[in-house]
């Protein structure tokens, strides 16, 4: 009777849901498979964008066209196919995409307007020597990082680094692409703009006017952003809003100007 009594009395932790209220999901914890599948394809498509965007950025100054920035899309997606799957398998098993970093824009684009490669007049050749020294350059950055993860060294480094000392890192970071960026959203301010709002409408105030068990809106907000801005953008391009407009505007608006999939060897 006392084992018994002992044993219904041990120690049972409470939910996540009662320990900590704005998380859903520790690290023990699984969402179900639809719910999973919805999350990882619409953390996929927040990576994507991320590509797309530090590809189109990168490559036209490294003299590279449609093919070439597909071929750059391709890879950056595959290597972060890889990357992820290791990091999940046998590195800290966080639910995160392995993709490209917006730190290593700024040396890349000085990297592809320096004068050594101004010499070239075959833009692919261009693009060629410019990725060669890209990926050196990624190589040497990559086994310093390595070197000093291995030896132990972040870890007495660390001890001098606070919150205090990352933050200003983060903001100067953003603030030195947001040249980079913004511009490319004020392209096609009737589509960038929207898509912007519809974000911060669908991630901050839907759930406060519709609340949810589940939190639809605040897990789902950037699926819902997408496809509402996408099928906008695909009705003003039916309707041919874009015929008589400038040759920027129609690349930067139109739905079917890319030239990524066309570009993309199978």
């Amino acid at each position: 009777m006392a084992a018994g009594g002992g044993k219904s009395d041990d120690f049972q932790p409470f939910p996540v849901k009662d320990q900590l209220p704005g998380v859903d999901f520790c690290l023990s914890s699984t969402p179900s498979w639809p719910e999973a599948v919805l999350l990882g394809f619409q953390h996929y498509l927040v990576m994507l964008g991320t590509t797309v965007i530090i590809s189109s950025i990168i490559v036209p100054l490294m003299g590279g066209g449609h093919v070439e920035k597909a071929d750059v899309i391709n890879t950056v997606l595959f290597v972060a196919g890889i990357n992820t799957l290791l990091q999940t398998l046998f590195g800290s098993r966080l639910p995160v995409v392995i993709g490209g970093s917006y730190a290593f824009i700024i040396p890349i684009i000085s990297i592809a307007l320096s004068r050594r490669h101004s010499s070239f007049v075959d833009p692919h050749r261009r693009f060629k020597a410019s990725m060669r020294d890209v990926q050196g350059s990624l190589i040497v950055a990559s086994f310093f990082t390595m070197v000093i993860g291995f030896f132990g060294f972040w870890r007495i480094i660390s001890r001098f680094f606070s919150p205090l000392a990352a933050i200003p890192l983060v903001i100067l970071t953003g603030l030195g692409l947001y040249a980079q960026g913004f511009p490319q959203l004020a392209r096609c301010i009737e589509i960038g703009l929207p898509a912007l709002v519809a974000v911060v409408f669908f991630s901050q105030y839907v759930p406060h006017f519709l609340k949810s068990r589940r939190g639809i809106f605040e897990r789902f907000a950037i699926l819902f952003s997408v496809a509402i801005i996408w099928a906008f953008a695909e009705i003003l391009t039916a309707a041919g809003a874009y015929d008589n407009r400038a040759p920027q505007t129609q690349f930067s608006c139109r739905t079917d100007r890319s030239g990524l999939i066309s570009a993309a060897p199978w």
